[in-house]
């Protein structure tokens, strides 16, 4: 039998937002850093909170993986450029992307003010664009790389998130014209779209815990499988999309979500779901 080896063995990855917010579960950024660690790459570790990164680090060194961290504001393109020379200095190339930086803020089209509006699209849109414009001139140079942007079923059905909606139907659109515009230099690019995943986030902007009514009422509606889902099931979906397994993948908008795009919303809530029609 062939060993198996790690589905980017040998690859230089750079996964921003590869901390964690504090609190339970496991967040997407740090879920992503650990799969591609665990699956043989070398991980850059890019996050506005050092410490969180540095704790994300230790995660992949304990586990006997290689890391390193890169403390940056990834609004800012000269950041952004220092990130991608650091992650060359380090390991000597960039191979794999993951662009995980994102922000949600409550709130329709009339009560949504300017500043939320603005800091939402910054961090959830401004950040990829920044950070693909530094990695690819890197990937080119040589042919090859992966970019893998984190997205959210948001961009596709509505939920009163009016700007995070509106910067998540942008790296929709930003994927597939990165895929189109940079597929002849060797670069795939692809996006995930998440479901309601619970994350380290969602207890800290909910105020609920693992252990409340809350996660089992979420995991009813969130989709036809009734469970939850968590940053792991980002993390392996964004390792097989980095992968040479999905090198004729491109262009392509992943929805990690437990078949929630599946459906509709209503036929998921409690007494209201279809049953299959007699055999």
């Amino acid at each position: 039998m062939i060993e198996r080896r790690g589905r980017v063995e040998g690859k230089v990855a750079i996964v921003t937002g590869a901390g964690s917010t504090p609190g339970p579960g496991m967040a997407t950024g740090r879920a992503c850093a650990i799969v591609l660690a665990r699956e043989g790459a070398r991980v850059l570790l890019a996050d506005i909170d050092r410490e969180r990164a540095e704790s994300t680090r230790e995660i992949i060194e304990k586990e006997g993986g290689t890391a390193a961290v890169f403390a940056g504001d990834m609004t800012e393109a000269a950041d952004c450029d220092a990130m991608v020379r650091a992650a060359v200095e380090a390991f000597g190339t960039v191979d794999v992307l993951v662009n995980n930086i994102g922000v949600a803020v409550a709130g329709n089209v009339v009560d949504t003010s300017e500043a939320d509006w603005d800091r939402v699209l910054d961090l959830s849109l401004r950040t990829m664009f920044l950070a693909g414009k530094s990695a690819v001139p890197v990937m080119a140079a040589k042919g090859s790389g992966a970019i893998v942007n984190i997205g959210s079923i948001s961009a596709s059905r509505g939920g009163n998130y009016v700007g995070y909606a509106a910067a998540k139907g942008g790296v929709n659109a930003l994927t597939v014209d990165m895929a189109y515009s940079h597929g002849r230099q060797g670069i795939r690019v692809n996006a995930i779209a998440p479901g309601h995943i619970t994350t380290p986030l969602l207890y800290s902007v909910t105020g609920v815990t693992p252990e409340t009514e809350y996660r089992q009422r979420l995991a009813a509606a969130s989709g036809p499988l009734g469970t939850n889902g968590d940053g792991w099931d980002v993390g392996w979906a964004a390792a097989f999309l980095a992968s040479d397994e999905a090198r004729w993948i491109t262009g392509v908008v992943l929805p990690v979500d437990g078949g929630a795009m599946s459906v509709t919303p209503l036929m998921m809530a409690p007494g209201l779901r279809a049953e299959p029609p007699p055999a």
